[in-house]
């Protein structure tokens, strides 16, 4: 198990902290926009999909008050 005798050293990780830092960073960056954008297609596609049921729905009605 790796120690640290300080919590400057945790940082700094023996000269690699800023390498280490920014690792982690920019993988919470990519993972936190994934679901961001995930998220905001999901609901695209869902409005998309309630559209074109009810536009199915309309016209079944019409084509059943044409008879």
């Amino acid at each position: 198990m790796i120690q640290f005798d300080s919590i400057a050293d945790f940082f700094n990780m023996g000269g690699y902290g800023f390498y280490v830092w920014l690792a982690y960073g920019v993988t919470f960056t990519c993972l936190t926009s994934l679901i961001f954008i995930s998220s905001k297609k999901e609901k695209r596609v869902l409005t998309e999909i309630s559209k074109k049921i009810q536009r199915e729905e309309k016209l079944k009605k019409n084509r059943g008050n044409k008879s």
